[in-house]
């Protein structure tokens, strides 16, 4: 081999060595920018949680209360961080940085994974004056599954699946990816939780086949997230993982919102708003707390539940989706039954054994159904995140 040859077999190598490795200023950047959107988030569910207790409890004084600022705060913060990255990869493209990973080019220039973020806090920011005019309209009445309500959150769940996407992207398999999918894979749960926690009250308003509600909405929702992230990490304990890990973050939230309320002491008025309605979810909530005894706004049951069925997820190989769906679906469906029947306020609800069979049914059909809708994202991610390798073409030299 000639020395030219030599010089020229060695520069194409490290060409294609460039081409494979992600430039190292562009992934710090999109693994610091990962972290602060982590950061973020954390902040925006203490002011969520802190919110619905202050609706609760308090009732509602202006847009403008403690939570609110926290809570939206958070939204801004976590609109600017994607789009700030955004905004530098775009710029920077213009000097031929290397791009390993797939990017999208819709205005700005990056990974799919930022574009996803960001997307999913424009959703959140658009129904937050929604939100203001509904309850200019309709009142104040606590529930989660309002429409301007069920629009903030399902762009949080966007912004979360975007969050889990950039954690393949800027991390190659090992721990720190494994704490990076699940530390956004505990926000994408605790949001579905919030959603599906509203399902015991119609339980407790038409009983029957509805004490079922709570297993079924899980089963499709826990079921999608659980498999989704045990796929994507390739880690069995990751549900158990998340399920310890929503369970955590709802301990914060309670003991900031303790810490806010002792601070602000704020003044109630929630006797004059379940005046008002004394059927409103609100109203329902507080008959419910008293007939259980509990302190409105501190249970963590319905978190509780989610323990035992995300560990049995454990015993099936995570590759084996359905077995996994079907075990979760089944134990989440047995425990909730067991455990909700024995609370004071859903004791005296009887299902038939022809609504339990129906329903137990109905809770694996929809177990099954989102994990097969988990496993194929989990492949659509799986795509997205394949690093572009370009090899050296040497063969002219030969």
């Amino acid at each position: 081999m000639t020395a030219d040859r030599a010089d020229v077999e060695h520069l194409s190598t490290v060409s294609w060595r460039r081409a494979v490795r992600p430039d190292a200023g562009r992934t710090t950047l999109r693994r610091r920018a990962l972290w602060a959107l982590l950061v973020a988030k954390l902040v925006g569910a203490w002011g969520i949680g802190w919110d619905i207790r202050w609706h609760l409890m308090i009732g509602r004084d202006s847009f403008w209360i403690a939570p609110h600022v926290m809570t939206y705060a958070s939204v801004i913060a976590g609109a600017l961080i994607p789009l700030g990255v955004l905004v530098i990869e775009t710029w920077r493209g213009r000097w031929g940085a290397d791009r390993p990973l797939a990017a999208t080019n819709v205005g700005l220039r990056g990974t799919r994974g930022f574009h996803l973020a960001w997307w999913g806090m424009i959703i959140t920011i658009l129904a937050a004056p929604i939100d203001d005019l509904w309850h200019r309209l309709f009142g104040l009445d606590v529930t989660i599954w309002s429409p301007p309500h069920l629009l903030l959150f399902a762009g949080f769940q966007v912004a979360h699946l975007g969050g889990l996407l950039i954690a393949l992207e800027v991390y190659d398999a090992g721990w720190k990816r494994w704490v990076a999918l699940i530390a956004n894979g505990v926000f994408l749960l605790w949001t579905f939780q919030l959603v599906v926690d509203q399902s015991v009250q119609i339980a407790f308003r038409r009983g029957s086949i509805f004490l079922f509600t709570f297993p079924v909405l899980g089963a499709l929702a826990f079921t999608f997230t659980l498999v989704l992230v045990g796929r994507i990490a390739e880690s069995r304990s990751a549900p158990l993982a998340l399920a310890v890990g929503a369970l955590m973050l709802w301990i914060s939230i309670l003991l900031v919102g303790d810490v806010g309320f002792a601070l602000l002491k704020p003044t109630s008025v929630i006797d004059e708003v379940i005046a008002a309605d004394p059927t409103s979810p609100t109203a329902v909530a507080h008959e419910m707390a008293r007939r259980n005894g509990w302190v409105l706004g501190r249970s963590m049951l319905l978190r509780q539940i989610l323990l035992a069925p995300a560990a049995l997820m454990m015993l099936a190989p995570i590759r084996r989706w359905r077995r996994t769906a079907l075990v979760f679906g089944l134990a989440l469906f047995v425990t909730s039954w067991a455990v909700l029947a024995r609370v004071p306020a859903l004791s005296d609800i009887s299902p038939t054994a022809v609504e339990a069979t129906f329903a137990v049914v109905v809770a694996l059909l929809c177990a099954l159904g989102t994990g097969w809708c988990a496993v194929r994202l989990a492949d659509v991610f799986e795509r997205a995140t394949r690093r572009r390798a370009v090899a050296p073409n040497l063969g002219g030299l030969q």
